[in-house]
């Protein structure tokens, strides 16, 4: 089931998530959800704050080559356990700031710790995309938005849009 997605500001996006202690058919379904509302979006990630949930469970899937078989990846309670010295840079964008984007420093590579969907400890290195977008996801259970790293002009200028496009809606 597709859900709506929570657009900045909403406090909600501020507020740091409760872990999962017990992965219930009713968290797992939410999981399912989240995948779902991900690719119809489109995006590459979600995490359940963005839909209200204040759970720790992200979702992501950032296969994009043409052709290529999607890799939908659930993380309940994911953490990262070690980073690379060397950081990247990717222009990021976020499904509750619709329609802005801009470069975020982070570490190149991060090894993540989680519980998958089947209750299974996973542990994997993620490089590239992988590692900008569950680093951006794992940030949204810290109550911490892409934009957050940008200069504060740049933070209020962005934030004064999500105000506008919000007024925008609830006229619709």
């Amino acid at each position: 089931m597709k859900r709506p997605i929570l657009i900045h500001p909403d406090p909600r996006l501020k507020k740091v998530c409760s872990p999962v202690d017990d992965i219930t058919g009713e968290l797992s379904k939410l999981a399912d959800d989240l995948l779902e509302t991900m690719y119809d979006a489109p995006g590459i990630g979600l995490a359940a704050p963005q839909v209200g949930v204040m759970q720790r469970l992200i979702v992501l899937d950032c296969v994009k080559e043409e052709g290529a078989a999607p890799r939908p990846t659930v993380m309940f309670n994911p953490e990262i356990v070690a980073v690379s010295d060397e950081t990247s840079v990717y222009e990021e964008g976020c499904l509750s700031i619709p329609d802005q984007y801009a470069e975020v420093t982070r570490p190149a590579e991060v090894e993540v710790a989680w519980v998958d969907q089947q209750g299974n400890p996973q542990k994997q290195s993620f490089d590239k995309l992988w590692a900008t977008c569950v680093q951006h996801e794992i940030d949204h259970l810290n109550g911490k938005l892409f934009i957050d790293y940008l200069k504060p002009l740049k933070r209020q200028m962005i934030t004064r849009k999500m105000q506008k496009l919000k007024r925008e809606r609830a006229r619709d």
